[in-house]
Formats: C-alpha cells, structure tokens, sequence
C-alpha cells in the first residue's frame, strides 16, 4: 500500500473521506517538513508510512472528540510541526485555527506552511500559552493539545482559553490518567473518553474530551 493509500485508507477508517486535493495538500506539508526537518527537530520519525500514521491519521482521530462545524474556533496548543491542527485544518477547510508554539523557529515552519497551502483563517503564534493576550482568553470553542505536558497541565492551561462549555480535546496514551480533583481544580468534566488503535497499526490511543464547566 502506497503512503497515499495508506492516507485515503486509513482516513476512511476514521470516517474522514479526503479529497485528492486535500490529500495533495497533506503531502505537499509533510514534504514541506522532511526538508525543514534537515534543519530544525520536527520529529524524530522520518519513515513515511510511520508519518502517516502516527501523525496524520493520529492527528485526524482528534476528531471523534468534536463535531468539526464551519465557523469553529480551535487553539492548538504547543503546536510544534502542526499535529494535529495542520491535518484537521486541511480536512476541514471551515475551521479557524489558531497554533501556538514557544519555539520560534517551529513557527516559522508553520507560517511557512500557511502560506505554501494558502490556508485561509490560520494562524501561527510564537509565544507560551500562558503568555498569550487577553482576547484569546474564553474565545476558542475547541482546545486541543498532543505533546503539551501530561493532562493535568494541558487541561489547566487551556481551560482559560475555552467559552463556557467549550471543549478540551487531548489524545494520550492508554495509560495515562487524571484524577477528580485535579478536574475540579481545572473547572472541568470528562465528557468522554474513546480508546482506539490507529489504523494499519497496533497504535493504541484515547481521546479524552473535557468540557468547561466554569
């Protein structure tokens, strides 16, 4: 199976159905970052079909968390090289999205990605989350968060960022758990958690949606 194979295949799976122009689109970005990562560390897998899976289909799982409706609001925080708002941008053009990363030069990279895909209502901040200005504060419908800390500091810091009842959408291992209290002290509920194994892979994963109560 071809990596554009692998991509359309393994998207359906996840009940996503691409285009071939947002296919294209996703293929131009990880070309994008194989050259960019010669450069600056983007990630430390370099196999394609492993691209494609632990990334891309793995960023497009994010979206059994939330209904990804025209007009959203999304804050990714600790974006890195894009996972997972680039592919769900890509995936659902009507998105805004908003990426925020400390490291300048991984920003660069997403502007640089930005403009290449000419993607419209993106945004790349280099900036800590915690710094950001006050009118991204109650303004996102959605936060999501991949590599960002363990759950207890993701869920702390992007709750200042969500509307009320907005949602936080994190993708953990299986393992990886968070107690009661730490959800009370965030100001949120665990709507769900949904367990599920990457296609083509053995990659286990969960989605674990909280929603801002305060």
């Amino acid at each position: 199976m071809t990596p554009r194979e692998l991509l359309n295949s393994g998207a359906e799976k996840l009940g996503i159905s691409l285009t071939v122009e947002q296919a294209n689109s996703i293929f131009i970005y990880l070309a994008e970052l194989k050259k960019w990562g010669r450069k600056i560390n983007l990630t430390a897998i370099k196999d394609e079909r492993d691209i494609v899976i632990k990334h891309v289909l793995d960023s497009l799982s994010y979206l059994h968390g939330f209904v990804a409706a025209p007009g959203l609001r999304l804050l990714d925080m600790g974006s890195g090289a894009g996972f997972p708002a680039l592919p769900i941008k890509i995936a659902y053009p009507g998105i805004s999205i908003i990426m925020v990363d400390s490291a300048k030069k991984k920003a660069s990279f997403l502007r640089h990605v930005i403009r290449t895909l000419k993607l419209t209502e993106t945004e790349a901040i280099d900036t800590r989350t915690e710094e950001l200005p006050a009118r991204f504060l109650s303004a996102f419908d959605i936060v999501t968060a991949r590599a960002f800390s363990d759950m207890k500091s993701a869920t702390a810091g992007g709750m200042p960022l969500l509307k009320p009842g907005g949602f936080m959408v994190l993708s953990r291992g299986p393992e990886e758990k968070i107690n009661d209290q730490d959800l009370v002290t965030a100001g949120v509920s665990l709507e769900q958690r949904i367990d599920l194994i990457l296609p083509y892979s053995n990659y286990k994963r969960s989605i674990w949606v909280f929603r801002k109560v305060v």
